[in-house]
């Protein structure tokens, strides 16, 4: 007989993919833990004997990450290094049954919204009592609170509503009761996500009422910022940009995934948006918030994207400015309706353009951050790294933003803590300062 089998169950949940995905994780560990299991998130001991992966499945780079993570732990399962795996998340939605026979290993897999089914698989009971009280695997001082679930949107490229559904908004009351438990235990800055934000309300309320949801979030003590993240640029209630101005505990931040700025190719990509129509609500929302930082997402190698589309985009990105950018490259995906079309950029061109992209922005990047030198920030600090303190400005999300760099033989914060910080000097995505 094993020794394993005399010790009390352990699991180790991995997560794959977006702060979605964490969130999900991390109701997956509040419910085990509420049945009193032992469970550590992402760890590399060697002394968990259950392992949950939690997948990604949005381009075929993330799905290579999570089939790779599932033969990984397959073959531990295999040596007897561990008892039982299973798998869940977005490529388990999407391919279970083509998993099921490629990887028989796996004890069981699981969808997106089949937690209590996993749940019973351990012997645990789902425990309703237990939604709002998150507990959770960022840093103390920041979380991720997803308002709902799924998209209704009709985007080409994306295989999203395939493997998370119709858009389901959580009641205003459910989210500030998590809210309020968040801050209980000490969280100051809440980062709002979703498939697509500026959708929330419309089916349970009949009616946008993201307004509505941050003003309830706004008056939640202990929470000093809130974060939008994820917002369709089509039909956007542009009264955020009101309740943006009026609060001070949102932050001036705003991330809009635009994917791409020529009407042939926005057409193509079904967004809903034009060019015009974009640029009069990237100028309405500087108008409203004269601080404003815009991030975005761009899309490259879209199929008939041709070399005038692309450099109409690469025109946009140089007139707007954009605070932060991201590129993906093209994946085409099975079941949406861009696998219709020729998928027929190469994959050099695509790696090139998306290059060409990013180097226009790393200039923008970095003229932005050099007229920060000499200014005094509000800086919430994340981490001690080395030789320096690690923070982020209220225009700074976690793990794809800029971070503010503080000599830690010269200052002395606290983690969890905000300080002011007067901006010493510059590089394309990072700020150094000194505490003041």
């Amino acid at each position: 007989m094993k020794t394993r089998t005399l010790k009390r169950d352990k699991v180790n949940v991995i997560t794959l993919g977006c702060s979605k995905n964490l969130v999900d994780s991390e109701n997956i560990i509040t419910q085990l833990r509420g049945n009193d299991y032992e469970v550590v998130h992402d760890s590399n001991d060697e002394d968990a004997n259950i392992v949950i992966v939690n997948t990604c499945g949005f381009i075929d780079l993330a799905k290579e990450e999570s089939v790779n993570t599932i033969l990984e732990y397959a073959e531990v399962k295999k040596q007897g290094g561990i008892d039982k795996l299973y798998v869940t998340g977005c490529l388990s939605q999407r391919y279970k049954d083509d998993l099921e026979q490629e990887i028989p290993e796996v004890d069981a897999y699981f969808g997106t919204l089949e937690l209590p089914g996993l749940l019973a698989k351990l012997n645990a009971d789902y425990k309703h009592e237990l939604i709002g009280e998150r507990m959770i695997t960022t840093p103390q001082h920041y979380a991720y609170l997803k308002i709902s679930e799924g998209c209704n949107r009709t985007c080409s490229f994306c295989a999203i509503p395939l493997m998370r559904g119709k858009h389901v908004s959580r009641p205003v009351e459910e989210l500030v009761k998590e809210a309020r438990n968040l801050a209980r235990f000490g969280v100051r800055e809440l980062i709002l996500i979703a498939q697509e934000l500026t959708y929330y309300g419309l089916d349970i309320y009949k009616q946008r009422e993201l307004p509505r949801l941050l003003h309830a979030l706004a008056d939640v003590e202990g929470i000093e910022w809130i974060r939008l993240h994820y917002a369709y640029p089509s039909k956007f209630p542009t009264e955020v940009f009101d309740v943006m101005a009026g609060r001070p505990e949102i932050c001036n931040y705003l991330d809009i995934p635009l994917q791409h700025a020529n009407n042939a190719v926005l057409e193509r990509m079904r967004r809903q948006i034009t060019r015009e129509e974009t640029v009069e609500l990237v100028e309405l929302a500087r108008k409203k918030i004269p601080n404003l930082t815009l991030r975005t997402t761009m899309l490259v190698g879209f199929p008939g994207e041709t070399e005038a589309e692309f450099q109409d985009l690469c025109d946009f990105v140089e007139e707007m400015k954009f605070d932060r950018l991201g590129v993906f490259q093209y994946s085409h995906e099975e079941n949406t309706r861009a696998y219709e079309l020729e998928d027929d950029v190469p994959a050099e061109v695509k790696q090139e353009r998306a290059n060409r992209l990013m180097e226009i922005q790393q200039q923008i990047s970095f003229a932005r951050n050099q007229e920060k030198a000499g200014q005094v920030l509000k800086v919430l600090f994340d981490r001690k790294e080395g030789e320096y303190f690690i923070g982020r400005t209220e225009g700074d999300s976690p793990e794809v933003d800029n971070e503010v760099l503080v000599p830690a033989a010269d200052n002395y914060v606290r983690v969890g803590d905000f300080a002011q910080v007067r901006i010493t000097d510059a590089t394309e995505y990072d700020l150094f300062g000194e505490v003041e």
